[in-house]
């Protein structure tokens, strides 16, 4: 038993990815059931998919859930064993499925990957040893904008929902291998990686801001969650720190965006540090 094409849903969070989400659409296998969820209320947008595109199924959250809960809204809403979780900045060769598919037939995993095509910027982490297999090898941890979930390994416990952005693949990847479970990359399934161009380029300053926010804000929330507040907080005081002495610099100097960042990173350390939730949100019309 494995993955095929009629067991598997590939899952898209969007938010204001009309500029980018043609192109991975259209290289996803049609016969393969797609669910696309955009994380705002934009009912125009997810009308025009379904209208040009067969097998979708399209949905609006009503407002920025944020990257867990808006993938988990997805899986929730699918109906097969196997989920491939898709940004919409990727772009699948013609075998990338094919592959996987093969790949998955007869072997027990809980997810499995394509692999990166840009040997430069590899999808996955090996923290002790190396690659075994070239084509289907298994790894410590896999990127978050391509990953397929056994769903009845995790038993609903999908994404970590007090996350709002970064760090919930890796919380995903380390809860799976605490579970002794496996994670695996196919190395003859490739697939294209843009890098964080999900959202319309016009929005960049408000992303940016929200990147280093919520940079912050995971990365001790991380830590903290598994292995404790002491580790959290003495692994990441430094950021805290260069963030001050960076705030003072480019308040000295006039610019007022990078102070805006740094503050932001100072922000995010702060709020997470005390507990407080993820509430930090760009302010995207």
């Amino acid at each position: 038993m494995g993955i095929t094409k009629d067991n598997l849903t590939v899952i898209i969070l969007t938010l204001k990815s009309q500029k980018i989400i043609d192109d991975c659409l259209k290289s996803i296998d049609p016969d393969v059931k797609k669910i696309v969820v955009e994380n705002s209320s934009d009912e125009k947008f997810v009308k025009n998919l379904e209208k040009k595109y067969q097998n979708i199924e399209c949905y609006v959250t009503g407002s920025n859930l944020g990257m867990g809960t808006g993938n988990n809204f997805g899986i929730k809403k699918s109906k097969t064993r196997y989920v491939m979780i898709l940004n919409p900045d990727t772009i699948l060769n013609n075998n990338t499925i094919d592959e996987i598919l093969k790949g998955s037939q007869n072997i027990e995993f809980s997810i499995i990957s394509p692999l990166s095509d840009d040997k430069n910027f590899p999808n996955y982490k090996i923290f002790k040893g190396t690659k075994s297999n070239e084509n289907l090898f298994e790894v410590d941890s896999v990127d978050g904008y391509a990953m397929i979930l056994d769903k009845t390994k995790f038993n609903e416990n999908f994404f970590d929902e007090k996350i709002f952005m970064y760090l919930e693949n890796d919380d995903i990847c380390l809860r799976v291998r605490k579970r002794k479970e496996k994670i695996l990359i196919c190395g003859k399934s490739l697939i294209s990686h843009f890098g964080a161009k999900t959202v319309n380029e016009k929005y960049f300053d408000e992303i940016e801001l929200s990147r280093n926010w919520h940079w912050n804000w995971s990365k001790f929330y991380f830590r903290k969650k598994h292995y404790g507040f002491t580790n959290a907080f003495f692994f990441n005081f430094p950021t805290l720190i260069k963030s001050s002495l960076k705030c003072v610099y480019y308040f000295l100097t006039g610019n007022k965006f990078k102070l805006k960042i740094q503050l932001c990173r100072a922000s995010g350390f702060v709020n997470s540090c005390l507990g407080k939730r993820s509430w930090y949100r760009p302010r995207i019309d």
